[in-house]
């Protein structure tokens, strides 16, 4: 499953394995409706195309992100 994938809950009533309402929110916003959910989720947040480990961890959730959100400055 690629990481920009989205599935619904297909957990038939169990734990939520995945958060399709966030696509489209703020990184910190979506960060916490996660930990509603799961509220011992260790939420990582992560831009799109960085190296992760293939590890698979039912405590962990990352957010990809590919948008800036202010103009890059020198200094």
């Amino acid at each position: 499953m690629s990481s920009e994938a989205v599935a619904g809950d297909t957990s038939g009533g169990k734990n939520k394995t995945s958060w399709p309402e966030v696509v489209g929110m703020p990184a910190e916003e979506a960060k916490k409706v996660i930990l509603k959910d799961m509220p011992g989720a260790h939420v990582v947040v992560v831009p799109v195309g960085s190296p992760v480990t293939m590890d698979y961890r039912t405590d962990r959730v990352r957010i990809f992100v590919d948008t800036v959100a202010r103009a890059p400055t020198v200094g």
